[in-house]
C-alpha cells in the first residue's frame, strides 16, 4: 500500500515542481484539459489517492472521498468527506457548475453555503486535466496548479493505472487522457 501511495505521490510531486517552479517549464503555459467529460459517467463516488497539500484539507488524515450527483437544475451537487485523526469524519457540501459547455471539463465548485454563492469569490476552478478512457481514474486541478487531486473509483489503482498516471505526470506538464499500456 505505501509502495503503491509513493508510485503515485512522487511523479505528482515531480509534476508540479517542473509544472510550477523548473527552469524548463513553459512560463506561464496554460493548464490544458482533457477534450470531453461525459458528466453522467463522471458523477458517482470517486477516492482521493493523492493530492497537494492545501488548506481546506489540513485535518484529513485518511478515507478521503468525492460524491457527485447531477441536479435538475444542471449543477452538480458535491459531497466530500474524509476521516480525521482521531476517527471522526468531516463532510462538506457544496456545488459545481460547468463554465465550458462544450467539454465540461472545465468548472467551478462552491462550498459556501447556498445564500452566498452568488458571490464570484466562493467559486473556485475544477478542471478536468486527465481522465481514463473507461473514467476509472483521474486528475484534477485548477489553472494555476497550485491544486492538484489524483481520484480513483477505487480507494487503490492496479499498478498500469499509478504507471500510466505517475509517467504522464513526469514527461508532461499538459496531462490529457494517458492511455494504460497493456499489462503483460
Amino acid at each position: 500500500m505505501i509502495a503503491a501511495l509513493l508510485r503515485v505521490l512522487v511523479p505528482v510531486a515531480a509534476f508540479l515542481l517542473v509544472a510550477c517552479a523548473g527552469p524548463g517549464a513553459p512560463s506561464g503555459a496554460p493548464l490544458t484539459t482533457v477534450p470531453k467529460v461525459d458528466l453522467d459517467r463522471y458523477v458517482g463516488r470517486w477516492h482521493e489517492l493523492a493530492r497537494t497539500p492545501n488548506w481546506f484539507q489540513r485535518n484529513c488524515a485518511s478515507d478521503v472521498t468525492a460524491e457527485y450527483a447531477r441536479r435538475p437544475d444542471g449543477t452538480v451537487s458535491v459531497v466530500n468527506s474524509c476521516r480525521r485523526a482521531d476517527g471522526s469524519v468531516d463532510r462538506s457540501e457544496g456545488a459545481a457548475r460547468v463554465v465550458d459547455a462544450a467539454t465540461n471539463a472545465r468548472l467551478e465548485v462552491a462550498f459556501a453555503p447556498e445564500s452566498l454563492r452568488w458571490i464570484p469569490a466562493v467559486w473556485g476552478n475544477y478542471w478536468v486535466i486527465a481522465l481514463a478512457p473507461d473514467y476509472r481514474y483521474a486528475i484534477v486541478g485548477e489553472p494555476s496548479r497550485s491544486y492538484v487531486w489524483v481520484l480513483s473509483r477505487t480507494p487503490t489503482l492496479d499498478d498500469v493505472y499509478l504507471d500510466v498516471t505517475g509517467s504522464h505526470f513526469a514527461e508532461s506538464d499538459e496531462p490529457n487522457e494517458p492511455e494504460p499500456e497493456a499489462s503483460s
